[in-house]
């Protein structure tokens, strides 16, 4: 088997600090090497936990001896500027999704891309490696549905009584950059890259006034026709009283499937007695853990065999026009032709 490939990690909040573990300890063919954070406690935690060595920055972790790859799993608006810092080092580059909160980012990402074609470059859309969605792909693929012209997607976050991500969205890029890129990546992707025509979007501010500050919104649906007379349309909440839900269906001339309802327990939160307990599915950890695994495996195998990354850069930066088409009707409260 090939030598276990020297990677760093940026970034190690909620999110950061699951991939940390998972490239740590449960994806062969991965050495995790070191780790940057510009907060104290998080570089104790990466030391204390994983032994590997901790920078303040990206810039200090790029140095370090031998490396060859880099995983970013830092806030969206730093996410061009630092891919494109790591493919001039000459790094193999994973980075979260969405690639940028604008396209013209994402344009000089793909152009420092080019220059690098040995080097792997991949954004972790990982619903795409989830065995139900990637069946759905399967089946529209093989014409298993007839002609689809309707699929319908949603992806619910529960009710956060502290509002706590309220101080963070004026750097999310908005509701559906943040909370919708996956839903929108989803559907690109089972239809087999169709070009979309023209987005409709609209929006409601009520659980998070605080909100309005940035002219975001906690609840939002979208509506994307595409080339074909397919017709696509997208619902997200910031404010689920049902907790943590990811779904997708899809209608063809020949039948129909749906996935993500359903999965083991009702997502419920019991309060009682100055006690909060939640069972089924808590957050996305609970729903997609296993395609974490698979995205970081994909990421190996593309290193090993010089194969095509599995999900380019153009996916992201396709993924990103629409979410930003999505927003601009939002604010503009009026469709947007692509």
């Amino acid at each position: 088997m090939p030598r276990p490939i020297s990677i760093g990690i940026v970034g190690l909040g909620r999110l950061g600090r699951r991939h940390a573990e998972n490239l740590a300890r449960q994806v062969s063919g991965l050495s995790l090497v070191a780790a940057a954070s510009p907060v104290a406690s998080e570089l104790d935690w990466a030391r204390d936990k994983l032994g590997v060595a901790t920078y303040p920055d990206l810039d200090s972790l790029l140095g370090h001896p031998g490396l060859e790859a880099v995983w970013i799993v830092t806030p969206t608006s730093l996410h061009a500027e630092q891919s494109i810092k790591v493919l001039k080092a000459g790094k193999h580059l994973f980075c979260e999704k969405p690639l940028s909160l604008d396209v013209a980012p994402c344009d000089l990402v793909i152009e420092e891309s080019r220059k690098r074609p040995a080097q792997i470059a991949m954004i972790g859309f990982m619903r795409r490696f989830d065995p139900a969605y990637a069946e759905m792909k399967r089946a529209v693929s093989a014409g298993d549905l007839g002609k689809v012209f309707r699929v319908h997607s949603e992806s619910h976050d529960p009710v956060d009584p502290n509002g706590f991500f309220v101080k963070f969205a004026p750097t999310s890029g908005g509701i559906f950059l943040d909370c919708c890129i996956h839903d929108v990546d989803l559907v690109r992707w089972i239809l087999g890259g169709a070009r979309a025509l023209r987005v409709s979007a609209h929006g409601t501010r009520v659980m998070y006034p605080g909100l309005a500050s940035c002219g975001d919104v906690d609840n939002a649906a979208a509506t994307v026709e595409f080339e074909g007379g397919v017709l696509a349309t997208f619902f997200v909440s910031r404010s689920s009283h049902r907790g943590y839900e990811a779904t997708m269906s899809i209608t063809g001339t020949e039948g129909g499937l749906s996935c993500g309802r359903g999965i083991g327990e009702l997502p419920l939160q019991r309060e009682g007695k100055g006690a909060v307990t939640t069972v089924g599915q808590a957050d996305f950890f609970s729903r997609f853990g296993g395609a974490f695994l698979v995205e970081a495996n994909a990421f190996v195998e593309a290193i090993n065999s010089g194969k095509p990354s599995p999900i380019t850069l153009e996916d992201a930066r396709e993924a990103t026009r629409l979410a930003v088409a999505m927003r601009e009707s939002l604010e503009k409260g009026s469709p947007v032709t692509l």
